[in-house]
């Protein structure tokens, strides 16, 4: 079992930035994906970005060359960058992850962006 918890999310101004963690429990963090999926008003959750244990990553189109998905494993910690903020960012971000065939997901961080 792995629980997940975000922090860093905030009110912030179009072109801001903000850092999003997610703590994981467990020693087993190193040898899992991570990703980041958001979740707006009356719209559905989306994929942001994710990592492999190896470190690769991949971004929606939406926020490439914006946003950096990270990891230090030593923390048990993914991050999620986000420079250059706009308004259509504002949603709640989830930190998620797949073991033996069952999906995890926190709580949720709040982002919202002012125009």
């Amino acid at each position: 079992q792995v629980q997940l918890v975000e922090s860093g999310g905030g009110l912030v101004q179009a072109g801001g930035s903000l850092r999003l963690s997610c703590a994981a429990s467990g020693r087993i963090f190193s040898l899992i994906s991570m990703g980041w999926y958001r979740q707006a008003p009356g719209k559905q959750r989306e994929r942001v970005a994710d990592i492999t244990r190896a470190g690769n990553t991949n971004y929606s189109d939406s926020v490439k060359g914006r946003f950096t998905i990270f990891r230090v494993n030593a923390e048990n910690t993914v991050y999620l960058q986000m420079n250059s903020l706009k308004p259509e960012d504002t949603a709640v971000y989830y930190c998620n992850t797949d073991l033996r065939g069952l999906t995890y997901w926190g709580q949720g961080t709040q982002v919202t962006v002012s125009s």
